[in-house]
C-alpha cells in the first residue's frame, strides 16, 4: 500500500489540437465545446447551429427523483449568473430539463441534448442525471464557477452527447489515519471528486499512528487512538463520531458518491494496541508511533479476543455504512507469519458478508481462499501478482490502484513539495498513460471492477495539500475509469485539462500547474 466501449451512433470524441509544451498561460479560456469535457464522453455529435443561451427567464424542469439533482444544478448556476433559475415540474421552452427515462445507457449513463430552445438531460437513474449535470457544467464558460454574478455570455454549445462509464467503480481514497482531516475537508474533497464522476470515496480510518472512527464497544480506540498527539509527527489528532460519519455519508450520497470505510488488519494496528494492550500477543502495550515506518505491528492470530475485536468493529461499521463494501485492509502485515495471516484472513473475511457487506482488501488478501468472494485491490507493481490472478480466476473482482501510476501521494518530481517517492515520481502523463483492463496479465477486462486513486496523508496537513497532490492527476484516473478506451488520447486530454485550469482558479483549488500541460 505504501513502502518506507461504448458503441454509439454519435461521432466519437474528436481530438483537440495539440497545444504547445510550455506551461506558460495561453491567451485566454478555450471556448467550451462538447469535445472539451473531462472525463471524455463516450460519444459526441456537435451541432454548431443549435446553441442555447441561458438567460434571466430560463427555468429548470424536473419532478420526482430528478428534483434533488435539479436543485443542485440550480445551486451551482445561480451565484455566477445571478438568474433565479426556478425548479418547476414542466415548461414549454427555455428550460434545462432533467428527465428520468431509460435511454439504454445503464444506471449511470445519460443523454444530453442541446437545442436552441433548451437543454435536456435524460437518464434511467438519478445517478445518470447527476453525471449529465457535471458534463453540462463544463459546457458553460469558466465564469460559471464564480461565487458572485459575472458579466458573461452563458452560451451552451449545441449537439448531443451519449455517455456511460467504462467501469462501475471509480474511486478516490483519503487517509484520515496518519493525519486526521476534518469533516469539512472531506466534504470539500467530495465536492471536487464528484465533478469528474468519481463515485466511491474510500476512507482509510485506522493505522499505526491513529484510529479515526468511533466504535462504541471499544471506546478507547478513539479516546486514546484519536487523541491529540496522534498522527504522523503528532500533529493529526481527532476522529469521526458516528454522527460525523453518518453526516459525511449523507453528504456524499447527495453527490452520488458512496463511502467505503477501511479498518486495516491484521497489520497497521499499533494505535489499536496502544489503546487495548490485550490485542498484542504478550499483553504489553506498544509505544505510540508518530513516524512513517510500516510493517511492525500485528494482531495475534492465536487469541480469540482478536476475532471478537474484528467482529465488533465490522458489525458496528457495517451498521452505519449503507454502501456495499467494507475494506479490511490486509496489506504490509510483515510481522504476521504467513500461516497466521491465512488463519486470520479465513476467519475475518467471512465476517463482512455476515453483516451484509462485500469484503474488500489490498492485494495481499488474495492469498486466502476467502478472497474469491471479495474485491481485491491491486497496489504493488513490484510483487508477484499470481495470487491476484488466481483470485480473479476464482471469481474475485479487482480494483486497479498501481502505486507507480495511481498513488496521488507520490511526488510529481523530486522538486515538488509534499508527497513521497518510494514508488517513483508520477507526472500527469504517467498517471494517464495506462490501461486498467490490460494492466495485469491473467486478469481480464471483465474481472476489473474499476480504478482507485489513493492519497496517503504522511505529508498532508490541510485541504491545500490534498488538492496539490490530487489535481490534476485524479482527473487522469477519472478518465481511465469513466471513458471508453477508444477515446484515450494524451494530446486531447492535455488540451482539455489545460482548458479546465481557469475553473480550478475560480474555485480556489490549489492544483499543480504541471509543465506537461499548456494552461489557459
Amino acid at each position: 500500500m505504501r513502502l518506507t466501449h461504448l458503441a454509439v451512433t454519435a461521432v466519437l470524441l474528436l481530438p483537440l489540437a495539440v497545444m504547445p509544451a510550455s506551461a506558460a498561460p495561453g491567451p485566454g479560456p478555450v471556448p467550451a465545446s462538447l469535445a472539451g469535457v473531462l472525463p471524455a464522453p463516450a460519444g459526441t455529435a456537435p451541432d454548431p447551429h443549435a446553441a442555447f443561451t441561458l438567460n434571466q427567464d430560463t427555468v429548470i424542469t424536473a419532478s420526482g427523483a430528478a428534483a434533488p439533482v435539479a436543485e443542485r444544478l440550480a445551486e451551482a448556476f445561480r451565484p455566477a449568473t445571478g438568474f433565479p433559475l426556478p425548479v418547476v415540474p414542466n415548461a414549454t421552452g427555455n428550460a434545462l430539463a432533467l428527465v428520468l427515462t431509460d435511454v439504454g445507457l445503464g444506471d449511470e449513463g445519460y443523454r444530453l441534448e442541446v437545442r436552441t430552445g433548451g437543454v435536456e438531460v435524460r437518464a434511467a437513474r438519478p445517478a445518470g442525471l447527476f453525471a449529465g449535470v457535471q458534463t453540462l457544467r463544463q459546457l458553460l464558460p469558466p465564469e460559471i464557477e464564480s461565487a458572485t454574478p459575472q458579466r458573461a455570455n452563458w452560451v451552451i454549445p449545441g449537439g448531443r452527447i451519449d455517455d456511460r462509464p467504462r467501469y462501475a467503480y471509480r474511486g478516490a481514497m483519503l487517509d484520515l489515519a496518519r493525519h486526521f482531516h476534518e469533516p469539512r475537508e472531506v466534504r470539500r474533497y467530495i465536492d471536487q471528486i464528484s465533478r469528474f464522476k468519481i463515485n466511491y470515496l474510500h476512507l482509510h480510518l485506522s493505522d499505526d499512528q491513529g484510529w479515526r472512527i468511533q466504535i462504541d464497544s471499544w471506546p478507547r480506540l478513539t479516546t486514546v487512538g484519536g487523541a491529540q498527539g496522534t498522527g504522523v509527527r503528532g500533529s493529526g489528532g481527532g476522529y469521526l463520531t458516528k454522527d460525523d460519519y453518518r453526516s459525511l455519508i449523507r453528504y456524499a450520497a447527495d453527490r452520488f458518491v458512496t463511502i467505503v470505510p477501511e479498518i486495516d488488519m491484521p497489520g497497521h494496528v499499533n494505535a489499536a494496541q496502544v489503546a487495548y494492550p490485550e490485542l498484542t500477543c504478550d499483553g504489553v502495550a506498544p509505544r505510540p508511533r508518530i513516524d512513517i515506518r510500516v510493517g511492525y505491528s500485528s494482531l495475534c492470530a492465536g487469541k480469540e479476543i482478536t476475532y471478537r475485536f474484528a467482529e465488533d468493529v465490522i458489525r458496528e461499521l457495517a451498521a452505519m455504512t449503507p454502501g456495499p463494501y467494507l475494506h479490511i485492509g490486509g496489506d504490509e502485515a510483515h510481522s504476521t507469519s504467513h500461516a497466521d495471516y491465512l488463519t486470520f484472513g479465513e476467519r475475518v473475511l467471512p465476517l463482512v458478508p455476515r453483516y451484509g457487506k462485500i469484503p474488500m482488501g489490498w492485494q495481499e488478501i488474495a492469498a486466502t481462499r476467502a478472497a474469491r468472494n471479495a474485491v481485491v485491490q491491486h497496489w504493488n507493481h513490484e510483487w508477484d501478482t499470481g495470487p491476484v490472478v488466481a483470485a480473479a480466476t476464482a471469481g474475485a473482482k479487482v480494483v486497479m490502484s498501481p502505486a507507480n501510476k495511481a498513488y496521488l501521494d507520490m511526488q510529481y518530481d523530486l522538486l515538488t513539495p509534499g508527497g513521497l517517492h518510494w514508488a517513483g515520481t508520477i507526472e500527469v502523463r504517467a498517471a494517464y498513460e495506462w490501461n486498467p483492463g490490460r494492466l495485469l496479465s491473467g486478469v481480464p477486462e471483465e474481472s476489473v471492477l474499476g480504478v482507485e486513486a489513493p492519497l496517503w496523508s504522511e505529508t498532508l496537513t490541510d485541504s491545500g495539500d490534498i488538492e496539490f497532490l490530487a489535481f490534476p492527476r485524479l482527473v487522469a484516473l477519472a478518465e481511465l475509469g469513466w471513458s471508453p478506451r477508444a477515446t484515450h488520447d494524451w494530446s486531447s486530454f492535455r488540451a482539455r485539462l489545460g482548458a479546465y485550469g481557469p475553473r480550478w482558479i475560480r474555485q480556489g483549488v490549489r492544483f499543480y500547474r504541471s509543465p506537461q500541460i499548456s494552461w489557459s
